[in-house]
């Protein structure tokens, strides 16, 4: 499992630093001004819906149903049953966009309705929207592809998948000149990726003889199955969403910039949990599935906890970092170009509250399969709509004293009730059972990450000073020094509380 996450893990990193240059370039031509704001409404859309019915309910619902067809049914009917379900997605998806394309101008009214004081702003959010929004039908047959390819434990294509939108975006950029504005340029960009996501995980799909077909959607036992999974998951997913919905319609009250500061800082936030989080999350949900239609509850929940184990291995250091230095982080990262430093300030200040929440974030993936792999997608939900209406309250309790900060500090209170509530719904139902292990290395890295935190407070200071003369590469070669003293810092204390025969004996547990 450890070399899946790993694999995973790695190429989603790689999608992460090519992220970042996109967004270094996003920064460098559309700043954080009104046309940035513009675009990222136009951005966030349909990733938005996408989140909602593609990777966040439609993953819940159907990796599990796939794993579990294929284990006992065998593979004939595990086809059958994808291809109702693409017949069913895609007839839906078109119908979708048609609806999206005809009202754009009343759904960028909800979605950002502080833009009606800004005729230009709207205008080019209902522009870029209209381009961007097809996007949604293609990224959603990437998500079937992608989860009919984890199910057989091909990871690679799905994961890698994402990388081309950062590509294609960074090429339109360089071409912005050819296009009526940047923002069309990033936009055609978001449009231009989902085709070529969906021609490489489709192209990985019918090399290992599991690419679907129309045929006629019967509702059958199978799929009755999954739509009974996918409705409660739908309400889950919405619920998180209608917080991020929240989000953006309370920062566009807020002045020009806000929601850049917004969408920089979770850029970097999004780092640790796509890389560790998604990554054990995509790969323990078909191992859980697959172990419990076995048969196999113990293995199934050592696989859990190892998976838990990894990720807040990863997931401290970063945690430290961002608490400690999240404005050198921005500044390193993006001021250049229409990027100032007070972006960069206020951009870090919501990058901190944000690393609030990171841990509940990076682990929920990992803790909720236990659920999903059962087939119960309802119990999350209670938990998750829980979270969202405690998310939204506080969102307005803080964005008056707050502005964007405090929307992303909400945004970590909700993950952290998020959390509590899975853990404690798990436990009560059984399915939760963490091993002497797990707490005793959580505790230990717990004083990593605390003694790593104090290291890069103490330490930014002497080294920015050291880098004083660099001029422009001050902030970038001050972040360099201190991530080579943290890593030495939270290695060597691992090591020392840990050992290295821990990770010895979690691969050889993995192989047994």
């Amino acid at each position: 499992m450890i070399k899946r996450i790993l694999t995973v893990g790695g190429l989603t990193l790689l999608s992460r630093i090519t992220g970042f240059v996109r967004d270094i370039v996003l920064a460098a031509i559309l700043g954080a001004g009104p046309a940035a704001d513009a675009f990222f409404v136009a951005f966030r859309l349909p990733n938005h819906f996408r989140a909602i019915f593609a990777e966040g309910a439609f993953n819940a619902a159907f990796v599990p149903a796939y794993a579990r067809i294929r284990e006992q049914g065998g593979a004939a009917r595990a086809q059958l049953f994808a291809d109702r379900i693409f017949t069913l997605l895609l007839a839906s998806q078109i119908i979708l966009l048609a609806l999206a394309l005809l009202f754009t101008p009343t759904v960028i009214d909800v979605l950002a309705p502080g833009f009606a004081k800004d005729p230009g702003r709207f205008s080019l959010a209902v522009d870029l929207t209209r381009i961007t929004f097809p996007y949604l039908l293609l990224i959603t047959l990437v998500t079937l592809y992608g989860g009919i390819l984890n199910a057989l434990q091909r990871f690679a294509a799905a994961a890698f998948a994402s990388t081309l939108l950062n590509l294609s975006m960074i090429v339109t950029l360089a071409l912005a000149v050819f296009f009526p504005t940047a923002g069309h340029a990033a936009a055609w960009g978001v449009l231009i990726s989902g085709v070529l996501q969906a021609m490489l995980v489709g192209g990985d799909a019918w090399r290992a003889g599991a690419m679907t077909a129309l045929r006629w959607p019967e509702l059958d036992a199978d799929v009755r199955r999954f739509f009974r999974a996918l409705g409660p998951a739908t309400v889950g997913s919405m619920g998180v969403q209608l917080a991020l919905f929240a989000d953006t319609i309370i920062a566009s009250f807020l002045p020009a910039g806000a929601l850049s500061a917004l969408y920089y800082a979770d850029r970097i936030d999004q780092l640790p949990i796509g890389v560790i989080g998604i990554a054990a999350g995509t790969v323990i949900l078909p191992e859980m599935a697959q172990r419990i239609a076995a048969g196999d509850e113990k293995g199934a929940s050592s696989a859990q906890n190892r998976a838990i184990e990894f990720t807040l291995l990863l997931s401290v250091p970063c945690l430290a970092a961002f608490v400690a230095i999240p404005e050198l982080i921005m500044r390193a990262l993006f001021v250049r170009g229409a990027f100032t430093a007070g972006d960069a300030v206020a951009a870090g200040h919501t990058l901190a509250a944000y690393a609030v929440g990171l841990l509940p974030f990076v682990l929920i993936r990992s803790t909720v399969a236990t659920f999903f792999a059962r087939g119960d997608t309802a119990t999350p939900v209670k938990a998750a709509l829980i979270a969202a209406a405690v998310n939204i309250a506080f969102k307005f309790l803080l964005m008056g004293p707050l502005a964007q900060v405090g929307l992303a500090l909400a945004t970590s209170i909700g993950a952290w009730i998020n959390l509590g509530l899975v853990v404690w719904f798990a436990a009560r139902a059984g399915h939760l059972h963490v091993d002497e292990r797990l707490r005793q290395s959580t505790l230990k890295l717990a004083v990593a990450g605390l003694a790593l935190a104090a290291a890069l407070w103490l330490c930014e200071a002497p080294v920015a000073h050291l880098f004083a003369g660099w001029r422009k590469l001050a902030d970038v070669a001050s972040l360099a020094l201190l991530a080579a003293i943290g890593g030495a810092v939270y290695g060597g204390i691992v090591l020392v509380l840990i050992g290295p025969h821990w990770l010895t004996a979690f691969r050889a547990r993995q192989q047994g």
